[in-house]
């Protein structure tokens, strides 16, 4: 996938001035950076309560908020995320809304940024959500709102977060403007941008070709999933959904004028901040156990999403209770949430627990239209564009004027940043002159009502009540694997999914895995597949299921959701160790389902190890990386010689095998979709793939590519690491290194950087494994991008018996303790206690504060 660059604010200049106040007296260090932290006891007033709300703390500092009313409840709720990440939640809106100039000041990476927001219209769309959602969920959304707002209201910026005042140095930092219901949609927006389905493949298909000029040689880059190898997560869905056939128009993506026009789009989304994470790494593993094979005799799940990695980390662990449970006051609810969003996107409640990973559905379509002035070509006639105007206002610089243009698919986001553009293009059928534009058709771009299936979830009790909130859960497009305390398991794919045609004798697939014509309708979405098309199943046979990103269903079966699932290396795995203790009846339970999300077995080794076994290596000093393949386990923990040396080897085959003939930005990244193009390869050993270009006048195969990479790997680790092979250990090159948004790049000082990021450590993983710590093989290091964000496992039999633990803490404030707590028991795989029954959270309370209506209630 494209090594998508991330917003670097280069505030040198502050930090510059940082330095100074820092060392000038410890006693400004102590304001500075300790006056945000939040009061967690005694007493406070809060405007609007009804009653008494009670807010404990843990030894990790995670939240337990008890109420009389659902708005106390959520009042509280938006207080306490305000005192522990306000910033975050600031940052975060300033980054959906498109005005993150407004926040930072005059930075080119923000303005790109904030172009390409505006024009894809995301706060637009959640303004167009607010009056569609349910009454319930707007007057939660209304006292989150109003408890962010009285925590504001209490302080000035500077005893808000540290962040605030390095900003201060440089802009001018007024006090933040109330939060709103909207603010909290818009970040709905940003999850849906991050998980969408196959965006980057489609992009890189269209790309590729200009490189390769050969539809099936692209094609065999992005093979189809391997049923025969790995299970699909239900064995049968629903009855397929039936797909019109139409006649094709031509596209020739070799035309300069589309390349140029889809290099255009890339640079444009590119500049989009990723507030949750990019490419293959993105994902996570689910599993739930039916009761008859765990040792609770109830069932058993687990979920691990992988997200990128940051400080602080994406999760915010919460619990909200009603002191009576009622239908007025229905929450009794402990999991991980979303700072900025009221309730738990992922969790458990009394009757029931779900997890979540991405589907990967295909919602977004990259639509090449034909654009003359202020029109496009629609089946041969001329439609004009929409045209707004937006203002980005930028902080101590001028307001930019952006003028944003639409066709009936959606914004022309590759004319954003103006990148490449040549003048006109002749059309190739005849049309008067023109340009190639890039509209993106996307299901977040209408209005829907996933805020309503969120606090849904959380009151779910039965099957039915999780198909209710799945039929609501619009974008983006999630696998919900249940499980109940009565003793269900079941899973429930939601998503609002585009009815593509069948369009007969187009030269390229019409179902959205490659750009297509905007002016021909034939190719336009006909509609969405119903909710009850949806694939689903409740207590299956097999007594498990596992939902790890691979396919849905088997191929043909059901309705067409994408082409592009991960590959399943992680699912099987998955499913291989659960189907292999349930045969030999070992009882599960939380500790084996923990063991198991820290599996560090490496499905690429077991393709690609017997292939580097099979070359010889006469050198003796060369031979030594090879030797410790010879009794390596395949396991990737942070001592093993082996993984280290297997990891370079990969790194260096696919710069060998792919480089030359990607374009800029698509080399591989070493992902499970390269994995299953490189275990195709081996079968083919005088492939094209194979002969580098850049050997003139020497034609390899596959046994020279992999004696070279092995030989190359060899030097480069003994540069990096030392002579002696093995005492080479994974964990010195494969650290999780989290950096803060805006202040923990490296253009800032060290000592601005040590106190945003926390320092990195070595783990175990890899890319496509269980434990899914993913490096980019197409970078210069092994550094980890993306990583389990949580791990959580609940118990249905002993809820207090069930296990989480966060990326980094609970906290925001980099003076906090609770801001990397949690970060070396994660990077060490170990998990703390979650207790949900009043006895047990109780009994673990560390910090007690009451939230008070303020006078006259």
């Amino acid at each position: 996938m494209p090594r998508r660059r991330a917003v670097r604010l280069s505030l040198v200049v502050v930090a510059a001035l940082l330095v100074v106040v820092l060392v000038a007296a410890t006693v400004l260090t102590f304001a500075v950076i300790r006056r945000p932290l939040p009061q967690v006891t005694g007493s406070v007033q809060l405007p609007g309560l009804a009653a008494e709300v009670a807010v404990t703390r843990d030894a990790q500092g995670v939240a337990h908020i008890t109420a009389d009313s659902s708005a106390d409840l959520f009042r509280a709720q938006g207080y306490v995320h305000a005192q522990d990440r306000f910033f975050e939640m600031d940052y975060r809106r300033h980054v959906t809304a498109g005005r993150l100039s407004e926040l930072v000041g005059e930075n080119a990476d923000a303005l790109e940024a904030d172009k390409v927001i505006r024009t894809l219209g995301w706060r637009r769309v959640a303004e167009q959500e607010l009056p569609l959602l349910a009454p319930a969920t707007r007057d939660a959304l209304q006292a989150y709102a109003d408890g962010v707002n009285a925590y504001l209201a209490q302080r000035d910026p500077s005893s808000l977060a540290v962040e605030y005042t390095i900003l201060g140095l440089q802009v001018d930092v007024a006090q933040p403007e109330p939060w709103s219901p909207v603010d909290s949609l818009a970040w709905l927006k940003a999850m849906a941008w991050d998980l969408r389905g196959n965006y980057d493949e489609e992009l890189a298909r269209g790309l590729t070709y200009s490189a390769v000029r050969d539809v099936q040689r692209v094609d065999e880059l992005f093979p189809p999933y391997p049923q025969d190898l790995h299970s699909p997560i239900l064995d049968a869905a629903s009855v397929q959904t039936p797909v019109a056939t139409t006649t094709s128009s031509v596209l020739d993506l070799a035309d300069s004028g589309v390349q140029q026009a889809l290099t255009a789009v890339d640079a444009a989304l590119a500049a989009v901040p990723h507030l949750l994470g990019s490419g293959e790494g993105i994902g996570s593993n689910s599993w739930v156990v039916s009761g008859a094979h765990t040792a609770s005799g109830k069932p058993l799940l687990a979920n691990d999403p992988h997200l990128s990695i940051s400080a602080p980390g994406i999760w915010s662990q919460v619990a909200l209770t009603c002191r009576e449970v009622t239908a007025a006051c229905p929450y009794d609810v402990a999991g991980f949430s979303f700072a900025g969003l009221p309730g738990v996107i992922i969790g458990h409640n009394a009757q029931l627990a779900w997890g979540l990973t991405n589907l990967g559905a295909d919602v977004t379509d990259f639509v090449l239209e034909k654009v003359i002035d202020g029109w496009s070509l629609r089946d041969g006639e001329r439609v004009p564009l929409t045209t707004r105007t937006e203002t980005i206002k930028v902080n101590g610089g001028a307001d930019v004027e952006l003028i944003v243009r639409s066709t009936s698919h959606g914004p022309l986001v590759s004319e954003v940043l103006g990148v490449g553009d040549a003048g006109t293009v002749p059309m190739p059928d005849g049309s008067p002159a023109g340009r190639y534009e890039v509209a993106l058709e996307w299901t977040a771009l209408s209005p829907g009502r996933t805020a309503d299936a969120i606090l849904g979830l959380d009151v779910a009790a039965t099957p039915a009540d999780v198909a209710r909130s799945a039929a609501l859960f619009d974008v983006p497009s999630q696998n919900i694997v249940y499980a109940t305390t009565d003793g269900h398991i079941g899973y429930q794919a939601p998503g609002r999914i585009p009815v593509r045609a069948d369009v007969a004798g187009a030269p390229l697939p019409s179902d959205g895995s490659w750009p297509r014509p905007g002016w021909d309708s034939a190719y336009d979405w006909t509609g969405y597949v119903d909710a009850a098309q949806m694939p689903a199943v409740e207590d299956p046979a097999a007594g498990f299921i596992v939902a790890a990103n691979q396919a849905v269903t088997p191929a043909g079966v059901g309705p067409y959701l994408t082409s592009d699932w991960d590959y399943g290396y992680r699912s099987q795995r998955i499913r291989d160790i659960l189907t292999r203790d349930i045969e030999a009846g070992t009882p599960l339970d939380v500790a084996s389902a923990g063991s198991l999300q820290l599996d560090d077995h490496n499905p690429f080794a077991d393709v690609l190890v017997p292939a580097l076994l099979s070359v010889h290596i006469a050198d003796s000093f060369d031979d030594d990386g090879q030797q410790l393949l010879r009794t390596w386990d395949r396991r990737s923990g942070t001592d093993s010689a082996a993984a280290a040396y297997f990891a370079a080897v990969w790194k260096t085959l696919l710069r060998l095998t792919f480089w030359d003939e990607m374009p800029d930005g698509y080399e591989p990244d070493g992902g499970d979709r390269w994995l299953e193009v490189v275990r195709t390869l081996l079968d083919q050993p005088d492939s094209p793939w194979w002969d580098g270009h850049s050997t003139v006048g020497v034609v390899e195969g596959r046994d020279e590519i992999l004696t070279r990479a092995l030989v190359s790997a060899r030097s480069e680790l003994t540069a990096s690491l030392g002579k002696n092979a093995n005492e080479w250990r994974w964990g010195a090159l494969h650290t999780a290194a989290p950096q803060h948004p805006v202040l923990g790049g490296p253009s800032l000082p060290a000592l601005v950087r040590r106190l945003v990021n926390p320092s990195p450590l070595g783990v175990a993983g890899g890319s496509a494994l269980v434990d899914a710590t993913s490096w980019d093989a197409s970078a210069d290091s092994f550094t980890v991008t993306s990583a389990p964000s949580m791990r959580m496992v609940v118990d249905l039999g002993n809820l207090d018996g069930s296990t989480w633990v966060s990326f980094t803490g609970t906290s925001g404030h980099p003076a906090s303790v609770h801001y990397t707590d949690q970060f070396d028991a994660w990077a060490t795989g170990r998990t703390f206690s979650w207790p949900f029954t009043p006895t047990a959270v109780e009994t673990g309370v560390r910090d007690r504060l009451t939230l008070r209506p303020s006078s006259g209630g």
